[in-house]
């Protein structure tokens, strides 16, 4: 077989042993290796190369910024803020129909910005926000579709996780990124909210009838006590990508500042054992190790399909068939959306990406761009069936077991198609995304 027969091979059988329930890290390792030895004939050289590749991947000090940001996300989790985050928008939105709802929305934007991930987002809120509407007469597949829909947030608004993670396998700026999700993760927010408002007006008795009333009647929290609640955590987003944005931190010392602030924070509010910070810190090995071990894997399948020349073969008959960027952006999103239906965020972007990224550098495509058009694709998976990881986070953690996952899916449908028309408006209107 050819370098090309054999890097072609090697995408559908990291498809299959995928979807046949093996751990993608090691499929990627796995298949390079195999690809690498079958196009140079040596195993020795296999070897070599990958382990050579290994170091070179991490061997940076900007690859610090994992674990800084994971500590920083775990330990905020473990604090209360979560819920006081979401006490506090339930107080501002509290004389609104709908507001409740406006107020998960805007609790999981900051929360998202703090923690950076999606799953978290959806476990923590399934628990606070939606016995919360559900008490306020909310009902059931709107309650549950807000806070599936809205999770995603998590790893749109910055630090993301799966932002870091793009910006090593694309070699783009992670403060760059950062930056240029600020805005369309804020008109995603909105857009929720605007939607939320719509069906308040439209289908009242879908946001409670005596929502108001009973707001009015339950809220004692002061404007003095909500700012008092708010401040240290937005003092915290302030310091981590104001940092980044005035050039006063690189993102690896913004991580390290988020993650002593997020101590002092968790400190602060009495949260915190010598047990659960042993737990925390040994989470936060454990989630390091899974990254860099994707990472790792997602270079030597980038090496191995370099080797082969499918990504050149690619470029070639990209020009000879005189597609369109838009051409290559609407067959992306499909092979996305599609992929989404069947894999997690993070094996997408590991399997498409070295793909992928040769093609739109041909087309002079701004790799940070992409990644924030890609986020959001990556994103629309959690919502769809049959996987749906956010879906299934919201049934697992839900106090009401009744609320079956059917309704999940079809209450968070018209989040994710939201997602798409924000998808629609960075295409047709790239200048929103600034960095």
């Amino acid at each position: 077989m050819t370098g090309l027969e054999i890097g072609f091979i090697s995408v559908i059988g990291i498809l299959v042993l995928v979807l046949m329930g093996m751990n993608i890290p090691v499929v990627l390792a796995l298949v390079s290796l195999s690809g690498i030895w079958f196009i140079t004939d040596n195993f020795d050289i296999a070897i070599f190369l990958l382990s050579q590749k290994s170091v070179e991947t991490i061997s940076s000090q900007e690859f610090a910024v994992i674990p800084l940001f994971v500590l920083m996300g775990l330990l905020i989790s473990t604090s209360d803020i979560a819920r006081e985050t979401f006490g506090v928008a339930h107080f501002v939105f509290r004389k609104i129909a709908g507001g409740l709802g406006v107020a998960t929305v805007a609790a999981n934007a900051i929360f998202a910005s703090i923690t950076g991930v999606s799953i978290a987002s959806a476990a923590v809120f399934t628990q606070v926000a939606v016995p919360e509407m559900l008490r306020y007469g909310y009902h059931p597949r709107l309650a549950v579709g807000i806070v599936a829909g809205s999770s995603v947030l998590g790893m749109l608004i910055p630090p993301s996780i799966l932002l870091i993670v793009y910006a090593f396998i694309a070699e783009v700026s992670v403060g760059s990124l950062f930056i240029a999700a600020i805005i369309p993760g804020l008109i995603l927010a909105a857009l929720y909210a605007i939607a939320i408002l719509a069906v308040g007006k439209l289908r009242p008795e879908w946001v409670g009838q005596a929502e108001m009333a009973a707001l009015d009647e339950t809220s004692d929290m002061t404007l003095g006590q909500a700012i008092k609640l708010l401040a240290p955590i937005a003092l915290l987003v302030l310091l981590v990508i104001g940092g980044i944005y005035r050039g006063v931190f690189t993102p690896t010392e913004s991580g390290a500042v988020g993650a002593a602030g997020a101590l002092l924070l968790t400190i602060a509010k009495r949260r915190l054992t010598w047990s659960t910070f042993w737990q925390v810190t040994v989470q936060t090995g454990h989630v390091t190790a899974s990254i860099s071990f994707m990472i790792i894997a997602a270079s030597m399948y980038s090496s191995m399909l370099g080797l082969s020349g499918v990504p050149s073969e690619l470029q070639t008959w990209v020009s000879a068939s005189s597609f369109s960027v838009i051409t290559l952006i609407i067959v992306y999103v499909v092979i996305v959306i599609i992929l989404g239906m069947l894999l997690d965020s993070i094996s997408i972007i590991l399997i498409v990406l070295p793909i992928f990224v040769p093609l739109f550098s041909q087309f002079g495509v701004d790799l940070v761009w992409l990644g924030i058009l890609s986020i959001i694709i990556v994103e629309v998976g959690l919502l769809t069936p049959p996987l749906g990881i956010a879906v299934f986070v919201v049934k697992g953690c839900l106090p009401d077991k009744q609320i079956s996952l059917k309704d999940i899916f079809l209450g968070a449908m018209p989040f994710g198609l939201i997602m798409l028309l924000v998808v629609l408006l960075i295409v047709v209107f790239p200048g929103i995304i600034v960095y």
